[in-house]
């Protein structure tokens, strides 16, 4: 993990021997702690009360947990960091239907919103990432055992999410709150603990036999994912994917030598507007990639795709003409992104990459080879 430092949420971690929680100092330094204050849950799975008692009393029960002690600080520090931020998505989705309280949705929200807040902090790419995915995974190891679909589900979280480390996660959610289902909840995360142990998912992800494989166990339903599959694919996509400013285009110039579709090429073409309709642009793309395609040519797709279902929208391409698909994520630190991207010939409107933020998923390996 990276050096702390003062705008780290790591640094409030418990440590031995007295372990103690210093709640109010992160109260005190958070303003994402401080909107949970008031934020109502349902009466019938929270009756401890609101959002911010909740995660006092998820954090308290996550330093008390055996397993959790046991791990190595720097572990510690990452499964600390998930829990404080595990429903900071909860102010933002929560709402009133039909007389009841819910926050559906609360999990992906928090995800992308623990993201943009660990990158502004600094945080190390890998701990950030790890840490987002337990968050968007945080309340699967209770109905896993429910699903139709159990088996690609646990494949599927454990590509970027560990199984262990969300088991701990889960019983310190469930141990933080009064309900009257918590005996049936825990012996549910129990149940994910051992099938993923029994599908050698628990602390790694699925190993494939293939690259390809993967790429197909997640696009075809139904697929095996022992299946032996023949890869009889036809050159690569590469997919570039970053905010503005990133450095895609240095990236490409250090590392690619191939054919380029630039979005921001065909927009200096034809004159379009970073900040307008993108589908006349993104149009000419597709005419452009068809023919690289169709002749099974190698090329590289350069737009930000920050979002999965804009890089889905490409990647799909791709697999529907049998090719290969790379994903390259850049990303620049938050003062350096931001002092690039006005300095680019056509700088993109701030607001548009704030509105982007809004929806960045970082690749991962269930979109693409």
């Amino acid at each position: 993990m990276s050096q702390v430092n003062s705008d780290d949420l790591r640094q409030f971690t418990p440590q031995p021997p007295d372990w103690k929680l210093d709640w109010y100092g992160l109260d005190e330094t958070y303003e994402w702690i401080q909107r949970m204050r008031d934020c109502p849950q349902s009466p019938v799975f929270h009756a401890e009360g609101d959002v911010w008692i909740h995660t006092r009393m998820v954090l308290e029960e996550l330093i008390a947990l055996p397993a959790w002690r046991a791990l190595d600080p720097p572990e510690r520090a990452l499964l600390f960091a998930a829990t404080a931020l595990h429903d900071v998505g909860k102010p933002a989705t929560t709402r009133v239907e039909g007389g009841s309280i819910t926050s559906r949705g609360h999990s992906a929200k928090g995800a992308r919103m623990a993201r943009r807040i660990l990158w502004e902090m600094g945080i190390q790419p890998e701990v950030r990432e790890s840490i987002a995915s337990l968050i968007r995974y945080h309340q699967l190891p209770y109905y896993l055992v429910d699903r139709t679909d159990k088996r690609r589900m646990a494949i599927e979280i454990t590509q970027t999410a560990r199984a262990d480390y969300l088991t701990i996660l889960a019983e310190a959610d469930v141990r933080g709150r009064i309900c009257g289902d918590l005996p049936r909840l825990l012996d549910n995360i129990g149940h994910f603990a051992a099938f993923c142990r029994e599908h050698r998912c628990w602390a790694a992800p699925y190993r494939f036999p293939s690259d390809h494989g993967r790429f197909l166990f997640f696009r075809i339903l139904g697929q095996d994912p022992l299946a032996a599959v023949v890869d009889d694919t036809r050159g690569e996509v590469t997919v570039m994917a970053g905010f503005p400013g990133a450095g895609k285009d240095t990236w490409l110039e250090s590392h690619y030598s191939g054919p380029v579709i630039s979005l921001d090429q065909i927009r200096e073409e034809t004159g379009a507007s970073a900040a307008g309709d993108q589908g006349p642009v993104v149009h000419v793309a597709r005419q452009r990639a068809n023919k690289y395609l169709e002749a099974g040519e190698s090329f590289a797709w350069n737009a930000t795709n920050v979002a999965r279902e804009l890089r889905g929208k490409v990647i799909d391409l791709a697999a529907v003409h049998g090719a290969r698909v790379r994903v390259v994520w850049v990303e620049a630190p938050r003062v350096e992104l931001w002092e690039r991207n006005r300095n680019r010939p056509r700088p993109a409107p701030e607001r548009v990459i704030d509105s982007m933020m809004e929806r960045w998923e970082t690749p991962d390996l269930c979109e693409a080879h």
